[in-house]
């Protein structure tokens, strides 16, 4: 996991920064159910795919540029393991935010099971 980390670049960090938010947010969301998480869950899941996104777009930017220049000679092999190695930010985004993900399911499942209790003691009433 570590190696991939690195072979991810320097834009594994801010996925990973947003999807640790992402995560910590949603948690609080599954633990406690309220409306005012909503929007900062949706802002931080975007958030976190689009920093995986940026990670991956300037990785091809930096090995087209390595391999228009001294690596030209050796052939396809380079555009592979580059192109691996900028995969990585893609799935670490997409790891985190299916994380979060499910955690907002956990959450968005107590908030419906919360309606539909009041709504059976409302009926009694």
């Amino acid at each position: 996991m570590q190696d991939a980390f690195i072979a991810g670049g320097w834009g594994m960090y801010p996925t990973l920064l947003a999807g640790l938010a992402l995560i910590a947010t949603c948690l609080q969301y599954a633990r406690r159910p309220e409306s005012r998480y909503v929007p900062l869950m949706l802002s931080l899941g975007v958030f976190t795919l689009m920093a995986g996104a940026l990670g991956f777009a300037t990785g091809i930017v930096s090995l087209l540029r390595y391999y228009t220049g001294s690596a030209s000679e050796q052939g396809t092999t380079v555009l592979f393991v580059g192109f691996y190695e900028s995969l990585h930010n893609v799935v670490l985004a997409l790891l985190l935010s299916t994380l979060g993900a499910l955690l907002a399911s956990v959450g968005a499942w107590r908030l419906s099971r919360r309606a539909v209790a009041a709504s059976a003691r409302g009926a009694a009433a």
